[in-house]
């Protein structure tokens, strides 16, 4: 199992324009290609979950996640911020590099914490962060993401 395989080329927006966490949050929503009934449950689950606390894990990286009938199959989507988002990060960083998870709450296969764990080991290399923020086009995140065996 890799990122790649939950991850579609429209899934992937390198140019975010939201200023806010919320507004983040809903741009990467409307990448994962439901419909908006849909985006408004992943929605709530997603606020609801910031509200227990920050999924920014640091290093201008965020993991917003949320499992939900909303969703047949585990979906991913990834943003670029340049600007950066406060998402009230443990580092007090702007996070740039937004990473969605959305899973039914019962998935045979049990992907959902094993994905949500390649991302942060993704955010934990020395360069990957940087990387992340200067990547050119969708194949170079592609690329950037086998490079790092993840």
């Amino acid at each position: 199992m890799r990122l790649r395989d939950f991850l579609e080329p429209q899934s992937v927006n390198l140019d975010l324009r939201a200023s806010t966490r919320d507004a983040a949050i809903a741009e990467m929503i409307a990448l994962l290609g439901i419909d908006e009934r849909a985006q408004a449950v992943v929605a709530k689950l997603i606020d609801r979950r910031e509200q227990v606390g920050s999924t920014a894990i640091g290093r201008g990286v965020a993991i917003p996640h949320c499992r939900t009938l909303a969703v047949s199959r585990l979906r991913m989507a990834f943003g670029r911020s340049t600007a950066g988002i406060d998402f009230g990060a443990p580092d007090q960083r702007p996070v740039h590099a937004i990473f969605l998870i959305v899973a039914p709450p019962n998935e045979v296969s049990n992907q959902y914490l094993p994905v949500l764990a390649r991302i942060a080991q993704l955010a934990k290399e020395p360069d990957r962060p940087e990387r992340l923020a200067t990547i050119g086009g969708v194949d170079e995140f592609f690329a950037l993401l086998d490079q790092a065996g993840v």
